[in-house]
């Protein structure tokens, strides 16, 4: 098609790698995605609110496990990578404006987008002509044209004609080694022909493979998509699993059974709760706005019901194992938490099941203290304030003799399990003990 001048301008800028890219968050999508553009040949201005982050990046200090210290400094060193709290003042300069900011649940579990509207506000103070937005940010189905696009609209420019709109999902996954953010496949959506070709052109010049679909809503759904798959599958291991522990039957063989069918089949494994920006959020969005439609979501909201439970199950089971076999309240026991992080080997906090894990034991007026080598001490969080501070206890065999029981919230390989071996209780979420051939009588699944 013959692009619009506006479009027409972009599109050549892209193409020399002229067009400056302006990325908005630099947390586990934003600062991924920045280094990758700088890499392949973009200027980058990097934006957020906090200056701590920004100032850290200007002394190529990496707080993000996908991207080294090397890595911040060589894209650095290049020149065309900056970041900057000043949003007023530089995104006029930004051709490309990709927003990655997050997209939580409010008190009630519906979406709370003001993050994104802050974002949409603070483009249009600066926004003109031939510039092309873009969000990555998860959310539902329409979010891009209905919520985005009228805020951006409001400066009386129009998107498709003086402005461009986009979307495309982020896909990083935290810890992932085989996968980084060049490597993964990246659905693309425009509003607008004009505004599919930028999209698909801008990422395509710094990512291994574009995938176009026909619409940002479209886009949106994918994400959303991907994420309910993984949340129902892993709710019904979940549910299987007690089940299963009530037959006397090991889910964990039945698993590891079941994958050896070359078809047909695809594995999920059980776990103390959900973790994690995407999983634990994002299929809410969709279960709110089919409301709209007057459509039941039943599957998705029983999955969430199921997670939701599990650390409660959880308790449960240490409760009852430490009565059954010390003959103690938990109200009277100190437990060992190992493993805060929501998943194996990184140093993310987000939505941690183990969080959860915490505050129901000490509800039950049990003493705990957790040992995670990725989190010396943890951070603030967005519903458990009082937990800023603690920090994360060695693990030794004097600390492992000192407990009740030992909780095994998360896997991390930097830990020596052999050492609970000597605990009087391990109550094991994640399978790491059989799994690494420690199993004793002293350990129990739950």
């Amino acid at each position: 098609m013959t692009l619009p001048d506006p479009a027409a301008k972009l599109m050549s800028r892209i193409q020399t790698r002229e067009a400056r890219a302006g990325v908005i968050g630099l947390g586990y999508v934003g600062l991924p995605l920045a280094v990758t553009l700088v890499n392949a040949g973009y200027p980058v201005t990097g934006f957020d609110i906090d200056p701590a982050k920004i100032a850290l990046i200007s002394r190529a200090h990496s707080y993000i496990q996908a991207v080294t210290s090397d890595m911040l400094a060589g894209a650095l060193a290049t020149g065309r990578f900056s970041a900057t709290a000043d949003f007023a003042a530089r995104l006029s300069e930004c051709d490309v404006i990709v927003i990655c900011v997050p997209t939580p649940l409010n008190a009630h579990r519906e979406p709370d987008l003001r993050f994104v509207e802050e974002t949409a506000r603070s483009i249009a103070q600066s926004l003109r002509a031939g510039q092309l937005v873009i969000l990555e940010s998860t959310t539902w189905p329409g979010t891009t044209s209905s919520v985005l696009g009228p805020i951006l609209e409001g400066t009386g420019l129009r998107a498709g004609t003086d402005f461009f709109l986009g979307y495309s999902p982020e896909r990083e996954d935290p810890g992932n080694p085989q996968f980084s953010t060049s490597t993964i496949p990246k659905v693309v959506a425009g509003d607008g022909d004009a505004a599919q070709e930028l999209v698909a052109a801008f990422y395509g010049a710094a990512l291994a493979r574009v995938v176009p679909v026909s619409s940002t809503a479209t886009a949106e759904a994918v994400k959303i998509t991907e994420n309910i798959f993984r949340a129902v599958n892993i709710a019904l291991v979940n549910e299987l699993k007690i089940v299963y522990d009530a037959m006397g039957i090991d889910i964990w063989e039945v698993i590891e059974a079941a994958k050896t069918k070359p078809f047909g089949y695809m594995p999920f494994y059980p776990g103390p709760g959900l973790g994690g920006h995407c999983i634990p959020i994002d299929p809410f969005y969709l279960t709110w706005k089919s409301r709209e439609y007057d459509l039941p979501t039943r599957f998705i909201e029983l999955a969430g019901e199921i997670n939701a439970a599990m650390p409660r199950h959880v308790v449960t089971r240490l409760a009852e194992a430490l009565d059954r076999r010390q003959g103690k309240a938990l109200s009277r026991a100190r437990i060992l938490l190992l493993g805060m992080a929501y998943k194996r080997n990184v140093p993310d906090l987000r939505e941690s099941p183990a969080l959860k894990l915490m505050e129901l034991l000490e509800e039950r007026g049990a003493e705990v203290s957790y040992h995670d080598p990725h989190l010396a001490e943890i951070p603030p969080t967005r519903n458990y304030g009082d937990y800023r501070g603690r920090r994360s206890v060695d693990l030794t065999p004097e600390a492992i003799a000192e407990c009740d029981a030992v909780l095994i919230a998360t896997d991390h390989d930097a830990v020596d399990y052999s050492l609970l071996r000597k605990a009087a209780l391990v109550i094991d979420t994640r399978n790491v003990m059989a799994r690494l051939g420690l199993q004793a009588a002293t350990v129990v699944k739950a």
